[in-house]
């Protein structure tokens, strides 16, 4: 019997075809869209406000996140981790000095180091194997480090602890980072506000189904309640009172 070739079967998959137009493997685009969820996601539970993500490769980079007042790295705008340190390292106290006066530029790198490393934790957390180190987050984490760090031992000691932070803030969120890279691979593109909503939505069915199980889990415990209050209805009168005589003699 011969097969009639439907239309659709002619039809090139469109993913496919664009993901050889980027020459990138189906593995790769989705090892990329979870390494990027887990940025965004750790953007927001540490508080920024993000401006979007994509997994579409750009200048110098695979996959983007970008924080909302994101301005795109430029010869007259400086906003590498390099351009960071060297700025602030002429700042930072010297031996002796009182350090609590830069408790904020210490925050707010090792804030900035979590961020960078996310993405190598979601990879972790959602793909076998081990991932390999992100070049230019790591690179970027150094650069940062090196503001505080004062020997390769240091950095490498650090960078190892916030590869484990990093990790831990995002476990309780693999869901989340799971439905977002879907999301991510499909769109290519997303905005803040889409970002948002995506976490809104399942956090929201995550909270519904603990309740509905809480609820069920209440209503056994009253019919198991109900069960042993009916097999433990008290004596007849009659019998407590010839219960009480026989003790009585």
């Amino acid at each position: 019997m011969s097969h009639k070739i439907t239309d659709r079967e002619t039809e090139p998959d469109e993913y496919i075809t664009m993901l050889a137009s980027l020459g990138r493997t189906e593995e790769r685009d989705h090892r990329l869209a979870v390494h990027e969820a887990g940025h965004a996601v750790c953007a927001r539970l540490l508080g920024h406000a993000l401006g979007g993500a994509t997994v579409d490769p750009g200048p110098g980079y695979g996959g983007l996140v970008w924080r909302e007042r994101y301005v795109p790295a430029s010869p007259e705008v400086r906003g590498d981790a390099s351009d960071v340190r060297e700025c602030f390292s002429p700042l930072m106290p010297k031996a002796g000095e009182d350090h609590s006066a830069f408790a904020d530029i210490y925050g707010n790198t090792y804030i900035r180091i979590l961020e960078l490393l996310s993405g190598r934790a979601a990879e972790r957390m959602l793909i076998d194997g081990e991932p390999a180190w992100p070049a230019d987050d790591l690179r970027q984490a150094r650069e940062l480090a090196l503001l505080f760090c004062k020997s390769e031992q240091a950095i490498e000691t650090f960078i190892a602890h916030c590869d484990v932070a990093a990790r831990d803030l995002l476990m309780p969120y693999g869901d989340v980072v799971m439905v977002l890279s879907t999301v991510l691979r499909t769109k290519r593109t997303l905005n803040g506000r889409e970002i948002d909503q995506i976490i809104l939505e399942v956090e929201t069915r995550k909270a519904m189904a603990i309740e509905h199980q809480r609820r069920a889990e209440w209503r056994k415990s009253e019919l198991e309640a109900a069960r042993f209050r009916a097999e433990c209805e008290p004596f007849p009168a009659a019998r407590l009172r010839t219960i009480s005589h026989d003790q009585a003699s």
